[in-house]
């Protein structure tokens, strides 16, 4: 299953019992699913759901919390849905139940945000707002540099509410607008842990932090690996450069070269992989890695000097293309 058929099948399993916490996630969910519609000139509150047993908890919901009997509707396929949902609809007694719930103000005007008395309330109520409003529309994407928790909202004024009730209890969240939707976003990896476990998806938040930090630890890992390709990459570019400019500079100083230049020169050109410290550890008698690299400087500075007074290409020419400094 994905990671937001997961969590919401969690969510969907939590049963605060307590009576604030469980109209903060009813109004979240109206809010964030639906919200309010005019059905021939009455006031109707309708929630639009994914699935049926979540529309079936919430008529019920409804029912005990404010004895109002819903209708239910399964409502086929459209543009913006890649299958049915289902519809919790209240018409009649619809304008009462929105009042109750904060869904309109004392004045029938519809509340752009959220009551106030849902993002002041307890934690445990705070929890339940995000909550229900992750089940009417939100999303989890797998860990990694993309993953996010996203919740769409019907209007920027419930996203900025909800921005700041998941402040109350811990979630950095923030609000944006994507494609003209307003949303709520947390995209840190340890914000999504923390958002999940405040609304109740204990289970999924291990289950995706544990996820998250074996692809950290993969993608660490591939970090290294590529890192130590490079620098063997160009640890043998540099060998190979290195040598082709030695056989050049025995070449143009011939016999002239001093023994203890030739035999740093041959040292490199036997053991072409060896770092200087090890190329000093073959010499007779050993020498540090600065006394090897000392003598090969000197070496190809003689033979560069010597090219140049005989108008002959110097020890640079010998290295191939592509391997140039």
């Amino acid at each position: 299953m994905s990671p937001t058929v997961d969590v919401k099948s969690e969510l969907a399993a939590v049963r605060d019992p307590r009576p604030t916490a469980r109209v903060a996630e009813l109004t979240a969910i109206l809010r964030f699913s639906g919200g309010l519609h005019s059905i021939a000139g009455r006031v109707a509150v309708e929630a639009e759901l994914e699935t049926d047993p979540l529309a079936r908890r919430v008529a019920r919901d409804i029912m005990e919390l404010y004895g109002v009997r819903p209708e239910l509707h399964r409502v086929q396929a459209s543009g913006g849905r890649a299958g049915g949902h289902f519809a919790v609809r209240v018409i009649e007694g619809g304008e009462t139940l929105a009042r109750q719930t904060g869904l309109l103000d004392a004045r029938r005007r519809p509340v752009r945000g959220l009551p106030n008395k849902l993002t002041t309330g307890a934690r445990h109520d705070l929890a339940a707002v995000w909550r229900g409003a992750f089940l009417a529309s939100g999303t989890l994407s797998d860990p990694g540099r993309s993953a996010a928790l996203e919740i769409s909202c019907p209007s920027g004024e419930a996203a900025m509410a909800l921005v700041g009730a998941g402040h109350r209890i811990g979630i950095a969240a923030k609000a944006r607008e994507v494609r003209g939707v307003p949303r709520v976003v947390v995209r840190d990896g340890e914000a999504i842990r923390i958002a999940l476990a405040e609304m109740g998806a204990v289970q999924t938040a291990q289950a995706w932090e544990e996820m998250r930090q074996r692809r950290e630890v993969r993608a660490g890992v591939n970090r290294l690996v590529n890192f130590d390709d490079a620098n063997l990459r160009r640890s043998a570019q540099a060998a190979v450069a290195a040598c082709a400019r030695v056989e050049r500079a025995l070449e143009i100083l011939g016999d002239d070269v001093p023994d203890h230049l030739r035999e740093a020169g041959e040292l490199r050109l036997s053991h072409r992989d060896a770092s200087l410290d090890e190329l000093g550890h073959h010499a007779d008698p050993p020498l540090t890695k600065d006394a090897v690299a000392g003598r090969i400087r000197r070496l190809l500075a003689m033979a560069d000097k010597k090219a140049v007074t005989d108008g002959i290409p110097g020890t640079d020419a010998a290295v191939p293309e592509g391997l140039e400094d």
